[in-house]
């Protein structure tokens, strides 16, 4: 609370206090006038900085009377001071302030009216206190009602009774600053109409969620963990060709919805990461690498339907950091051969940061005129899915499934044909795509939780740090041990789902599109009323399934890591230690090596001879290093596909300083040598066939990134520690 022009009434009550001089005796006995009337808290806190704890209460410890008053006594300060203290005078006993936690003291205690005390004179001048030397005017909320717009004035009483009166305490008086002023109401505006519910259910939900939180109770207290409905797949495997067939069928009716609110921060990387190549051979983005993947789909679900006019679409999900990036991203590009029309993005806001247990919304120490906001996670994406009517309207339109996927797996679409086959199955509402896990590896499992008394059951994400302790609490003494395969029975998350369109689109619209949330305060210390930085609500793309009934289907389907999974999100130093950990760097330049390794791997089991990757360290992370192989969507998606394109897989040779692209649908290979680099490009329409084909060249070769010549390497080439030297190549 700004305190910068704060009148002490004079009354006949502090004439006594003639020939006091100082600053402090002046104070001294304002403090015992008040002390009277029960507010010797509330000036002990101002002038000597006084912990009033011990004789107060926190707001959460406070009943729901009690609270209400608390709050009534803070808006009537905040609203007027100056006739709040005169009044005051006349009441009588002690009247219950909150501590020093609450918006409401912490403000008092650290105005800068506190501060100024400290550095001013105060004169006594006819028998009252020159109280207008000593700290002006106050002006509060009331005062200022009329320089805003009448629709915000609505907004602030609003707040002003859900007890965030001290968002308006830092106000100058009407005329100063008023521009500022306007400002934050259309910034408290924006942030009411971007939560479901507004900004009154936002700090209601936070009071609740921060009682749980210091409560420390457990949300998941009662449950016990059981393997959910799901289908483990192993790559190429006659029941995995079987889920894919099925899934390409159901692909035409399918949306997708890519999670991209991330800049490229932690990798090194100042833009945004969906325009960071995921490999070098071809150079192409992960978005153009999506597009191509989903206009692939396309063009084969208007051969499977008989739909020339098929269009499937893509939503994507933005943030204030990379909304105007993604934009111009596709349309210096084109879109990538997308139709404009096809693609709608979704920009997702942030949400107000808390300040303290009692949910008050923060506002910037160095402008008092701004609210601090913080991300509030990338389960907005169900949130404004809603809020834009797409998944209505995708319900709307036919579509059956709605795929999720992140910003930066290039091995994603390997999974989505089966991925898709699974759902359609098992007849699943929501189906999440899973790699097998190393018991406490720092990844979330999929679990069905059963409540032992109310019998209540979900499928949902639980996070790694509470499987541990849940299973040893429960049905498993040692924990998280592994099974007859080596891994964890739990699957490990990968964050990509596939949901069934209809009964989506209907819980949104029940819910109105809010999401589960959680909070995760850094408490100072055990008291767990002051935080160590401002804090906020949190929801999760994957907790959506605690939105259903419990005869709602939820599952999840596992594939092999190499062929659906290779995060690229560190940068080389916490790649180095993360590989040091799992085994998973989880770098550029990993992902672009599991990209080439899964092709590699794909070819291997349909029978090609593809010479073996070996490990090389490159910025200190150790990448696999061997053929650099890129099939493109248009020549391949699924298993069945590839064996028609190899006619004889057996005739087919790649050394291991290799590199094969192979772009078109009309493309076949029955015989190849390759120890070089070879490039194939078909154009729509044209046949391609490679037949007894021997090809040897230099190629191209991976170079380390020295010290000498980093500096003017691009930052895309930089944090994968390498460039690639095109030496030759042969196209046809």
């Amino acid at each position: 609370m700004d305190l910068n022009h704060t009148v002490l009434p004079t009354t006949p009550l502090l004439r006594g206090a003639r020939n006091l001089n100082s600053q402090r005796s002046v104070w001294e006995a304002v403090f015992t006038l008040l002390s009277v009337c029960g507010l010797a808290i509330i000036v002990s806190a101002i002038c000597f900085g006084t912990d009033p704890t011990a004789a107060t209460h926190s707001l959460h410890s406070l009943s729901e009377n009690e609270f209400a008053q608390d709050i009534a006594f803070r808006n009537a300060y905040h609203s007027s001071p100056s006739s709040f203290l005169s009044s005051a005078l006349s009441l009588p006993g002690r009247v219950r302030v909150a501590s020093t936690v609450s918006p409401f003291h912490r403000a008092i205690r650290k105005s800068p009216a506190s501060r100024r005390l400290q550095q001013q004179q105060h004169n006594l001048r006819g028998g009252q206190i020159a109280t207008s030397a000593v700290i002006g005017q106050t002006f509060g909320w009331k005062d200022n009602l009329n320089v805003v717009e009448e629709k915000h004035q609505s907004l602030i009483k609003a707040l002003v009774d859900k007890g965030q009166s001290h968002l308006f305490t830092g106000w100058a008086e009407p005329g100063v600053d008023d521009e500022k002023k306007r400002q934050m109401m259309q910034q408290l505006d924006d942030l009411d109409k971007a939560y479901p519910g507004g900004l009154l259910e936002y700090v209601s939900r936070s009071r609740d969620l921060l009682k749980e939180a210091m409560s420390g109770s457990n949300p998941l207290s009662g449950f016990v963990p059981s393997i959910p409905t799901g289908e483990r797949l192993e790559a190429g495997s006659p029941r995995f060709m079987e889920m894919e067939a099925i899934g390409l069928s159901e692909a035409q009716n399918a949306a997708f919805v890519l999670v991209a609110g991330g800049l490229g921060e932690r990798l090194g990387f100042s833009g945004i990461k969906i325009s960071l190549p995921n490999e070098l051979v071809t150079g192409k983005p992960y978005i153009q690498l999506y597009i191509e993947n989903i206009l692939a789909l396309q063009q084969r679900g208007r051969v499977l339907g008989g739909n020339k006019e098929l269009r499937l679409p893509l939503a994507i999900m933005t943030s204030g950091d990379t909304h105007e990036q993604t934009i111009k991203l596709l349309e210096d590009n084109d879109y990538f051969g997308m139709e404009k029309a096809q693609i709608t993005l979704i920009q997702q806001q942030k949400v107000p940061a808390l300040s303290d247990s009692s949910a008050s919304i923060a506002v910037d120490p160095q402008n008092p005129y701004q609210v601090i906001t913080k991300p509030h996670g990338h389960g907005d994406v169900h949130t404004l899915l809603h809020q834009s009517g797409i998944a209505k309207k995708w319900a709307g339109e036919g579509r059956k499934w709605i795929l999720f996927f992140q910003d930066t797996n290039g091995l994603i679409f390997q999974a989505v044909p089966a991925l898709i086959g699974v759902s359609k199955h098992l007849e699943l509402e929501v189906n999440t795509l899973t790699v097998p896990r190393k018991p406490g590896e720092s990844v979330g499992s999929i679990c069905k939780l059963k409540h032992e008394t109310s019998g209540k059951k979900l499928t949902v994400n639980v996070e790694y740090n509470q499987l541990e302790p849940l299973l040893k609490s429960t049905i498993s003494p040692e924990g998280d041990v592994p099974d007859q395969s080596g891994f964890s029975p739990y699957p490990g998350n990968t964050n990509a789902l596939v949901f069934r369109a209809e009964p989506y689109a209907a819980t949104l619209e029940s819910t109105g599109g809010l999401m589960p949330e959680f909070v995760n305060p850094k408490f100072k210390d055990d008291t767990k009323t002051a935080f160590k930085k401002p804090t906020r609500l949190e929801c999760m793309m994957q907790d959506y399934p605690r939105l259903l009934s419990r005869d709602s289907r939820v599952g999840f389907t596992q594939l092999e890591r190499w062929c659906c999974f290779a995060a690229c999100k560190n940068n080389a130093a916490d790649a180095a230690s993360q590989f040091e950990k799992t085994g998973f760097a989880e770098s550029a330049s990993t992902a672009e090596a599991a990209t080439y390794k899964m092709f590699a791997d794909k070819l291997r089991q349909i029978g090609a001879h593809i010479a073996p990757s070996e490990l090389k360290e490159f910025g200190g992370v150790p990448t696999q290093v061997g053929p650099k192989i890129v099939l493109s969507p248009s020549f391949a998606m699924t298993m069945e596909e590839l064996k028609r394109k190899f006619l004889s897989p057996g005739k087919v040779t790649i050394s291991a300083k290799s590199t094969l692209h192979l772009d078109g649908r009309d493309i076949e290979v029955k015989s190849l040598d390759l120890d070089g680099t070879l490039i194939v490009k078909a154009a729509p329409g044209a046949h391609v066939v490679i037949d007894d084909l021997k090809v040897e060249n230099e190629g191209w070769v991976l170079d380390p990134i020295s010290g000498e010549n980093g500096d003017s390497i691009s930052e895309a080439l930089r944090i994968r520690g390498y460039t690639l030297r095109r030496l030759s190549r042969r196209s046809p």
